[in-house]
C-alpha cells in the first residue's frame, strides 16, 4: 500500500507572486469595480476613515507621505486630497497636506494647482517656507521669472537662510537676466530695422522710386534693396535689377547693381564679344555694342538708357516734369525692370507695340 506524501508547490514567477500579493485588500494599489460587494474591503475602507476629522487626515498623509518617498506621485496626490477632504481643524496638518499635495503636482507638472495649494497654505501660514519654495519653483517652469522671485524674497525676509529658496532665486535671477537680454536685443533689432527701413524710405523718395505691393503678396526674392557697406558714408544705394529680354520670354538679374555703376558696364560683362552666345540667343544678336536698354516709368513714359548712363541718372530721367503728377520707376519685390533689345529692327518693332499697348490701340 502506497502512502500518499504531500505535493511540493508549483513554482510560482515574480509577476504571479506580486499580482497574488496585490490581490490581497491590505495591499491594493487601486479598488476593483465590486469593491463595494468585498466585506473585506469595505471593512479597510471605513476603517481608513474611522476616528475625528484630524485623526483620518493624519492617517490619509502618513499613506501619502509612503507613496511620495516610493515616487508613485499620483497614488500620493490622492491620498493627500483626503486627507484635505477629510477637512481636518488642526491648520498645521492641513497647511502639510497641502504643501504635500503641491509637491506631487510639482513633480506631475500641474503648475496651476501648485500654486493654488500654496497660496491656501500660505493664507494659514504667511511664514510657510516650503508654499514659498514650491510656488516659485512652478513659477520658473511657467517662465514668471519676477513672480518666482518675488515669492523668494517674501520667504528670505525671515527665513535668510534657506537654502532652497536661496538656490531657486538664483536660477530665476539668471533666466530673468538672460530673458532681459534676448528682449533687448529683440528691441535693438526692431529699431534698427525701423531706422533702416525710414532711411531706404527717403532714399526712395530721393531716387523718385516707387514701391509697387504685389496683391499676391511678395514673391521670394532672396535679394533687396540695401546701402554699400563698402560706401563709408551709407548714402550709396545697391538695388537688385532685372533685365528682360522680351523677344525670347526670359530674364536676368543682377542681383546687386550700384547706383553710380553705368549700365555699359554690366553689358559688356554679360554679352562679351568674345564670348559664347547664350543659348536661347538664336540669332546671335545679343553683342555687347550692338544692344540697347529701356525704362519705364510708373506714367508708362519709356525711356531709353545712354551707354553711359548709371542707374542714379536713369532715377533723375524719370522724375515728373514740372506740373506733371508725380512719377518715377516702379519697385516690385525690392527690384526695378529694364528691357534689353538688339539695336535695329526688333527694338523698332517693340517700341511701337508698347506704345501701341500704353495708348489703347490695337495692332
Amino acid at each position: 500500500m502506497s502512502t500518499l506524501l504531500p505535493q511540493p508547490r508549483p513554482e510560482r514567477s515574480q509577476e504571479e507572486v506580486m499580482a497574488a500579493f496585490e490581490s490581497t485588500p491590505l495591499f491594493m494599489k487601486s479598488l476593483p469595480e465590486d469593491a463595494m460587494d468585498d466585506p473585506v474591503i469595505s471593512a479597510l475602507q471605513s476603517l481608513a476613515h474611522e476616528g475625528t476629522p484630524d485623526e483620518v487626515a493624519d492617517n490619509f498623509k502618513d499613506q501619502g507621505n509612503d507613496y511620495f518617498r516610493g515616487k508613485r506621485y499620483r497614488e500620493a496626490l490622492g491620498f493627500y486630497t483626503q486627507g484635505v477632504d477629510a477637512k481636518p481643524t488642526d491648520n498645521v496638518l492641513l497647511e502639510a497636506l497641502l504643501c504635500n499635495r503641491a509637491a506631487c503636482n510639482l513633480e506631475l507638472k500641474n503648475y496651476g494647482n501648485v500654486l493654488k495649494d500654496c497660496s491656501k497654505a500660505l493664507s494659514l501660514n504667511a511664514k510657510c517656507s516650503k508654499a514659498y519654495y514650491r510656488s516659485a519653483l512652478a513659477l520658473l517652469a511657467l517662465e514668471r521669472e519676477e513672480e518666482a522671485l518675488d515669492c523668494c524674497d517674501r520667504c528670505l525676509a525671515y527665513d535668510s537662510e534657506n537654502q532652497g529658496v536661496r538656490s531657486v532665486k538664483g536660477k530665476a535671477l539668471k533666466k530673468k537676466e538672460e530673458k532681459d537680454r534676448r528682449v533687448r536685443e529683440r528691441q535693438e533689432r526692431v529699431r534698427k530695422e525701423q531706422e533702416e527701413k525710414a532711411k531706404m524710405h527717403l532714399a526712395f523718395q530721393k531716387r523718385n522710386l516707387i514701391p509697387v505691393v504685389n496683391p499676391d503678396g511678395p514673391s521670394e526674392n532672396p535679394y533687396s534693396p540695401h546701402f554699400d557697406p563698402a560706401d563709408p558714408t551709407q548714402e550709396t544705394l545697391v538695388i537688385p535689377v532685372f533685365f528682360l529680354y522680351p523677344q525670347y520670354a526670359t530674364s536676368d538679374i543682377i542681383s546687386h547693381f550700384i547706383e553710380d555703376t553705368p549700365f555699359s558696364a554690366h553689358i559688356a560683362a554679360m554679352f562679351p564679344p568674345e564670348a559664347p552666345k547664350p543659348e536661347w540667343d538664336n540669332n546671335s544678336e545679343y553683342i555687347a555694342g550692338g544692344l540697347v536698354v529701356y525704362a519705364m516709368t510708373c506714367r508708362k513714359r519709356l525711356l531709353k538708357v545712354g551707354k553711359n548712363m548709371t542707374l542714379k541718372d536713369v532715377f533723375q530721367a524719370a522724375a515728373a516734369k514740372e506740373g506733371q503728377p508725380k512719377d518715377g520707376l516702379e519697385v516690385k519685390d525690392g527690384c526695378l525692370t529694364f528691357v534689353v533689345l538688339p539695336k535695329g529692327d526688333v527694338e523698332k518693332r517693340w517700341v511701337e507695340e508698347f506704345k501701341r499697348t500704353r495708348d489703347g490701340g490695337s495692332s
